[in-house]
Formats: structure tokens, sequence, C-alpha cells
């Protein structure tokens, strides 16, 4: 319940905006209407009255040398039938009418076409009319079209929920704080700008605003994709989200509800997954070319048999073109190679969301990486340690580990790990946290305090050199760098120790880059929020090339969206890897998203494919995928298509004068062989390595 609470009070703030960019979106959607559900629910109904229909036909019968007979046999056929028809080709012949007034033929159009004359040719069979019983025929084209098309919605499923993923990054409760100071516990919603909120040391902020008393280092990396906490004091503006790590903060109100930065990213989001629209898929394409030539095809058969003087072979041949002129094949062709591509991936770890991501994928000339969770682990690590006077590098670790052990800052967090790895360890106590500058305690009986450059200014104590080189080279990368200071109470502090932390770069980011030029892609771009030396350092750590790659820090979230835009403004189609709030924009607006899955799910829900773990070089994985399902999807599209080049001239009787006509039972075995061909094509893909230990 309170997720779901948190969406609905946040679409109440950005809501109005999706909602408007959807509906326009929407329009052109020729699935509208549908789910997965509907199909899945048509199509077994239909497989149940299929089956009868089969086993009762005489050209079934005849083919496996059985005999059924039993009253009321006759009416099998048209009662079965005619269910099958409306019930399950409903939607066929819907979505028909909707592309013939749209003047868009496409696979639909060509569906409702075969099974309405189908359907037409088999009722005028049953009152004698005719002798072109297709009930079987027409039962199993549908059968089969609702299987490719459940399998086909599975598959395309678009991210719904980004939004309310965006909500569930604020609190549901703030303390606003009365006249007299005293805190009360009110709703998010209930802010009003000018409100006095307490945010706790650990809390979220509720509402942008700005700070009005106390001073804390803030964790924005899901806002800004700024790595390391970022000092906020009084007069310093904090935005909602973002998390107070080491201290309490009264904040004054400045912006709710809409006017929010998370609410401006939730209609970044938006705008950018309502521009991105839907690209006419590959089987439409091939769908609507069928089309025309089967209705060119149907019009010529019956005229030239018209001119022959044979009525009869004019009615039989052109139906029998008409109907054969939507294979099986080419409604599996793409739905078959997608579940399988879909369910081979998940498998490797990959959730491809969206198919249309997926084919593109395969066409990307620019991969853009975030770097904070992506390349890196988002979680600083001790790159580096320097000892004075006295202490060894581990007596300093040591000492400055059991400081900060009750601290609960991500520098901290780093050090004290560092140590246990070491097996390094000694007692503290009497802790107590300087707000801003650092920690202290006592350890071994003597004072000591870890901090950065804000305590050694407030202590006036000097640096000795070698610890001065050592920091300025770390700084120089972009470490963060901690002091360790011996008795800092005492009128006698010295500097005896320093501590280089830095996020740690993933190794397999190496690896995967690497593959990515191996797969031709023709640059690698590096994104974030932090500064640039820390940029810098990471590119340079990672190989990148200078000149060809390139690196853009100290981006807000805003600019990565404009980022996106950039690179495809220059022809590239983009990729764009993110975990963050910070990333959806460009997540969604990119060509093809890739979340990471240990990222958000703000992130998650705007990206068109997810990696389940953290390892980039699934990335590789996809574009692999992506490559072999296209050339399967082109594979079979050809053999449905070749299929027709062959099928077509025989069904319109263009050797009947040698004797060679395609009846429509020929045609239906034909149709089978077709669908096996594409199904076992698509098994193929099984061969694919989609993972680095495949």
């Amino acid at each position: 319940m309170e997720h779901e609470h948190r969406a609905t009070r946040h679409h109440d703030q950005v809501g109005h905006d999706h909602d408007q960019h959807a509906g326009h979106a929407g329009g052109h959607d020729k699935h509208a209407g549908h789910d997965p559900e509907q199909f899945r629910r048509k199509f077994w109904l239909s497989l149940a009255l299929t089956v009868p229909l089969v086993a009762t036909s005489h050209m079934v019968m005849e083919w496996f040398g059985y005999r059924l007979d039993f009253p009321g046999m006759a009416w099998v056929g048209p009662v079965l039938g005619s269910l099958v028809f409306w019930y399950g080709g409903w939607p066929f012949l819907v979505g028909g009418v909707r592309e013939l007034r749209d003047r868009a033929p496409g696979m639909m159009l060509l569906i409702s076409m075969a099974i309405t004359v189908a359907y037409g040719a088999s009722v005028a069979t049953s009152v004698g009319l005719f002798d072109l019983d297709f009930w079987w025929e027409l039962a199993a084209l549908v059968t089969i079209m609702l299987l490719g098309h459940w399998q086909e919605m599975k598959a395309i499923g678009q991210a719904q929920g980004a939004l309310a993923a965006l909500a569930a990054l604020l609190p549901d409760d703030a303390e606003r704080l009365d006249e007299a100071g005293q805190p009360h516990r009110v709703s998010v919603g209930d802010l009003r700008v000018g409100d006095l909120v307490l945010v706790r040391s650990g809390g979220r902020v509720p509402a942008d605003g700005r700070i009005v008393d106390g001073a804390a280092e803030l964790d924005e990396s899901m806002i800004t994709g700024e790595s390391r906490p970022v000092p906020r004091a009084v007069g310093d503006r904090v935005v909602a989200g973002t998390v107070a790590t080491d201290s309490a903060l009264r904040v004054r109100v400045e912006a709710v509800g809409e006017d929010t930065a998370l609410a401006g990213i939730g209609r970044l989001v938006a705008q950018a997954q309502a521009s991105g629209g839907r690209a006419q898929a590959l089987a439409d394409r091939f769908a609507a070319l069928l089309f025309y030539v089967a209705a060119l095809a149907g019009l010529a058969t019956f005229g030239a048999w018209l001119v022959l003087g044979n009525t009869d072979q004019a009615v039989v041949r052109t139906v029998t073109v008409l109907v054969i002129a939507c294979p099986h094949a080419l409604g599996l062709a793409i739905p078959l190679v997608v579940a399988l591509s879909t369910a081979l991936s998940a498998r490797a770890g990959i959730l491809v969301k969206d198919r249309l991501a997926l084919e593109r994928m395969r066409t990307v000339d620019a991969v853009l990486f975030d770097k904070t969770g992506t390349l890196t682990k988002g979680r600083h690590t001790l790159t580096g340690v320097a000892a004075a006077g006295d202490l060894t590098e581990d007596d300093a670790l040591r000492v400055a580990a059991a400081v900060e052990a009750d601290s609960e800052h991500p520098l901290a967090r780093a050090l004290v790990a560092a140590a246990q790895e070491r097996s390094l360890r000694a007692e503290a106590r009497d802790f107590r946290s300087l707000t801003g500058r650092g920690v202290r305690a006592v350890v071994d009986g003597t004072q000591w305090a870890v901090g950065g450059p804000a305590l050694l200014r407030e202590l006036g104590v000097d640096v000795p050199g070698e610890l001065i080189r050592a920091a300025e080279g770390w700084s120089h990368r972009g470490a963060a760098v901690l002091h360790l200071v011996r008795s800092p109470e005492r009128g006698a502090a010295r500097v005896v120790g320093a501590f280089a932390l830095e996020d740690e770069v993933r190794p397999e980011a190496r690896e995967a880059i690497a593959q990515l030029r191996e797969q031709g892609v023709q640059k690698i771009v590096m994104i974030t929020g932090d500064a640039r030396p820390v940029a810098e350092a990471v590119a340079a750590d990672l190989g990148f090339r200078p000149g060809v790659d390139e690196v853009f820090a100290e981006v807000l979230p805003a600019d990565k969206d404009k980022a996106v835009t950039d690179l495809q403004s220059r022809g590239l189609t983009v990729a764009m890897v993110g975990d963050g709030v910070n990333d959806a924009p460009a997540l969604a607006r990119a060509d093809v998203g890739v979340a990471i899955g240990a990222g958000t799910d703000v992130a998650i829900e705007s990206a068109g494919v997810v990696l389940a773990s953290d390892d980039p070089r699934g990335v590789t994985g996809v574009i692999r995928l992506s490559r072999a399902s296209y050339r399967k999807m082109r594979q079979n599209l050809a053999w449905a298509a070749g299929y027709n080049v062959v099928a077509i001239p025989l069904a319109a009787g263009v050797l009947a004068w040698a004797g060679v006509a395609l009846s429509p039972a020929v045609g239906a075995v034909l149709m089978s062989a077709s669908t096996i061909v594409v199904a076992l094509n698509a098994q193929l893909l099984r061969r694919v390595r989609l993972t680095p230990e495949d």
C-alpha cells in the first residue's frame, strides 16, 4: 500500500503532463486496447474449438486414414468455425478496419482479409453455393495468429511505472515545525511553500527548499549523479529525495508538487517517452507489401479466368489466392523470434522490455555510459594510505577506522571496511561527530580526529610534506582525501596520516568497452555529475581513446537528456546505459535505453532493456542478441515471402494448362511446412553467446 499511496500522490504532481503525452503517443498504436491477457484468453478458447474442427475435417481424415461420422457432424464446421471467426478473429477484424481507415495496410488487414474471405467462402459452401470448405484452415489460421500476437504483446511490454518509481523516492510524511519549533508529523502533500521542516540524520528531504539551520553532507547521487556526499550548510538549496547522511537540518520549503526538481525529472521522462514514438514493425512492412500483392493477384486471377469463360474457376482460384496469401509463417516470423530471444535473454539476466529497442541495438554507433553505479561500483573504497611520524600505514588505518567506526558516513564506512579486510582492529570511546568537518574519538588513550580540509582549517594545523605530496596526487585523479589528526584538543595537534578514497571502477568495465570496440561501436561516451578530474581519471583508467571517445562531466539531469539529443543530432544511434533517477530522461530519450538492474525502479522502467546484474559486459550480449535476432527475422520473413512467390501464382492457376494447380488442401500443407521451417530456424538463436560465461 505504501508504493500505491506514493504513486497516487505523485501522479497528482506530475501525472497530468504524462497523460497528455501518452494520449498523443498512443493515438497511432495499432494494438490500442489490446493486452497480452486478452490474446491469451482468445488463443486458448480458439485452440479448444479448433481441435474438433480439424479432427472432423474430411480432408484431414483422408490424410490420416480414419473415419468419423456422428449425427450433426456437418454442423461442427459452421458452428465452431463461426465462433472462432467472430470471437478469436475479432481483434484482427477491428485492426483491419482501423488500418483500412488510416490507409496504412499491414498485418491486421492482411489477416482480416484472409479470414473474411475464408469465412465467406465456407459459409457459401455450407449453404450449397460453392465447394470451398475452409473451416479448419480458417480456425487454424486464427488460432496461430492469436498465439503470435499474444507472444508479441508480452514481448513489447512498455514501461508504465516510471513516474510511480520517482514518487517512491519521496517520504510519505514530513516533520513540520510549528512556531514554537516543535515538530509535527504531516503528509508531504500537506506541505506548503514557506513551511519549516526538520530533516533528521539519515532521513530524506521531503520538498525542495533552503537550509536555515544546521549543516550536513547530503547524498544527492540519485538526483545529480554526484557519487560523493555533498556538504550543505545554512543558505544552501536542497532537493526533495536527497538524504542527509550525518546530521539534522532545518529546511524552509521553497517548492512543492509540480515545481520540485523531482517532478521536473518526471516531466522529462514523460516527454522523452512520448517523443520516442514507435517505429513500424518489420513484419508490418512485409504485410503491407503482401496485401497489395495479394489484392492485385486476386483481381488478376478473377479477371483472367473470367476472360477464359470459366466463372467457377474464377471464384475458386481467387478465394484460394486470397486465403493462401496470408501464410502462418508470416504471422509467426517475428513473434517466434521475439519470444525465443526474450526467453534466452531472460535466462542470461537480460530483460528485453521493448522488442523495438532490441531491434535497434544492432545499429548502435555510440554507447553512452553513466559513470556512477555503471562503470564504477557507486561506493567508495580505500585506494591509498600515507603515514607520517612514528606511525606505519597499517597503524594509521587501524586508528582511523576505529575513530570512524560509529559514523554512518559513506567515506567512514569505506575506511572501516578496508581495515576489516586487513584484520586491523582497535576500540574507540567518546565518539563525537563534528558536523561538516569530521569525527573524533579516543583510541588507545589518545584523542584522534579524522576529517577533510574543513577540519584542518579549524584546527589550524600544518600537513607534513610527504602527506601533501600524496594528497596532491590523489586529488589530481579525483579522490576524496581524509586526514588523521593526533591530539586535536591539546594545542599540539599533528597530522599523521592521509587516506585516498575513490569510487571503484568495475573490473569488468574495461573488458566491456574493449568488446564494444570489437563489435564495431564507433564511440564510447561517459557522462557523470562528478567533477571533471574524477571523470577524466576514470576515463583514463578505462582506456578511453583521446579524440574518439568523449567524457561529459559535471552534468545536471536535464543536461544528460540534452547530451543524448546532441549525439543523435550528429547522426549517431545512441544506447544509454545507466542506473539512477538522473539517468531516466536520457534512458527514455536514447534510441535504446539499457538499465543496470541493481539501479532504481525509475531507471529500469524508463529503459527498453534491463541488465539484471551490475556487469556492463551485458551490453555486448544485447548487441549480439540484437544482430542474431534480426538475422533470424529477415530469414524467416524471406522464407514467408518466398513461399508466396511460389504459392500465389500456383493458387492463381498459371500452370493449370499443364495440369498443375495448387488446391486449398495442398496450400494448407505448404502453410504448415513453412511454419515448421520458421520455428526450427528461430531455434538456432540458442547458439548465441549472451554472457561472458556462455
